[in-house]
């Protein structure tokens, strides 16, 4: 197995939107906000050889969407999905299956494009099988009125019309290296990866834990669902995290790709943070 990672690029968020009832006074320390109280977030997603396989977590935004859209998120830096999967050495024809954690506009994105003359929005992987489960799709195709923005119908129904969707059932995982954690406090059943690499397991912490500064149990994003569920499954997590060494990747954060966590007389804390090649090296 071989684990890239696949940069996106940058965004902008409301920090207050993105820490909660945090004070700015604590969060502005960890993630600065320019003068309209916007912070950088990346979209970084993940990339596995696995023997015949490679499989793609998330897509990040993509770039179908117009200019009026992406002046709301100040979409900058110079990565973008397609041109990291090729630095990797892959076509987009390469891969074989798409995990969406979830499918809000910033991780389902880029898996869908317009065709060569703007006619028609196709999957952008043509032969891959892209991944969600039941509950979530049936969430994210009758939105509520709160998520509504964040579930764009143009990213979402045509990977059903080119019969590339699947679910994953009873929660049971396809996939012989990789298993999932069901969480439903940011949204409906979004499914975080745990992939299994040589001795250590992988956590993509997807938006339960979007950064390493969301590490503390009270530090939860205002676009969560259900905030104090939220709470329960990142203490869940990030207690297995702690106790097994696990590393956690992070989606999000504009600085730390992934970390480890330990007990600490305050919590469970970071305990070293930095690129992923740092955990995961022989």
């Amino acid at each position: 197995m071989k684990i890239h990672i696949i940069d996106t690029g940058f965004f902008k968020l409301d920090g207050g939107a993105m820490f909660g009832v945090v004070p700015k006074s604590l969060w502005n320390k960890q993630n600065p906000a320019d003068e309209q109280n916007l912070c950088s977030w990346a979209m970084r997603c993940l990339l596995i050889e696995d023997g015949e396989k490679l499989i793609m977590i998330d897509t990040g935004m993509g770039d179908k969407q117009d200019a009026k859209f992406f002046g709301h998120y100040d979409l900058h830096g110079d990565a973008t999905l397609l041109g990291s999967v090729r630095s990797k050495g892959f076509e987009p024809e390469d891969i074989t299956d798409v995990i969406l954690t979830h499918l809000h506009f910033d991780h389902v994105g880029g898996a869908v494009r317009f065709n060569k003359d703007y006619t028609k929005l196709t999957p952008t992987f043509a032969n891959a099988t892209y991944w969600s489960n039941e509950a979530h799709w049936n969430w994210a195709t009758n939105p509520n009125p709160r998520e509504k923005a964040s579930f764009l119908k143009e990213n979402i129904l045509p990977l059903q019309e080119a019969g590339q969707l699947r679910f994953i059932e009873n929660q049971v995982s396809p996939f012989s290296a990789i298993d999932f954690i069901f969480v439903d406090g940011h949204t409906e059943q979004m499914m975080l990866p745990v992939i299994s690499y040589k001795n250590k397991k992988l956590v993509y912490a997807a938006d339960l834990l979007p950064s390493s500064f969301h590490v503390p149990i009270p530090w939860i994003m205002s676009y969560d669902m259900r905030p104090l569920q939220t709470m329960d499954e990142k203490q869940l997590v990030l207690q297995k995290a702690a106790n097994a060494e696990h590393v956690l990747i992070f989606e999000h954060d504009p600085l730390y790709e992934a970390a480890v966590v330990v007990h600490t007389e305050k919590g469970i804390r970071i305990g070293t943070r930095g690129p992923l090649s740092d955990f995961i090296a022989d």
